[in-house]
């Protein structure tokens, strides 16, 4: 009977642990694959936030009219956490406007009374300037007021 060398106990010594490695490794994921099918994943960010705000999808784009750097970005992150859909940021045309102000692009007033709400904005700063140019539902102009709005 030959005796196995040294070097061939080696080399099945490295091939059953490479093989039992493997072997535990296909038992994880198999195991992370059926826990992913007994348990999908389903992201709820927006099921915590007050639901009367999201029933629906409102686009905006947010505007900065204080002149306050960063200010349009700081206000979109938190309105997109509340649900809204933020599209576009940036500046409005001028730097002066001492209270914000909400436009209805879409000609549905009650996505932009329901964003003035939701940041509030009293209902009689609730404009319509609807245009088929416009691919979103509402804009929100940020004034030099920003700091007593609820966001």
């Amino acid at each position: 009977m030959p005796e196995n060398t040294a070097e061939e106990k080696h080399n099945h010594l490295f091939l059953n642990a490479s093989l039992g490695f493997l072997g535990i490794l296909l038992v994880l994921l198999l195991v992370a694959l059926g826990t992913r099918v007994i348990y999908p994943r389903i992201v709820t960010d927006r099921a915590t936030f007050d639901p009367a705000l999201v029933s629906n999808v409102i686009q905006l784009e947010v505007l900065n009219g204080c002149g306050v750097p960063g200010i349009a970005t700081r206000y979109t992150d938190t309105l997109r956490r509340y649900g809204f859909d933020v599209v576009e940021t940036g500046n409005y045309d001028h730097f002066n406007v001492s209270h914000s102000f909400v436009i209805s692009r879409s000609g549905e007033m009650e996505n932009a009374k329901r964003v003035a709400k939701a940041v509030g904005i009293p209902e009689h700063r609730v404009l319509l300037e609807q245009s088929p140019d416009f691919y979103l539902d509402v804009t929100l102009i940020i004034g030099s007021d920003f700091e007593s709005l609820n966001l």
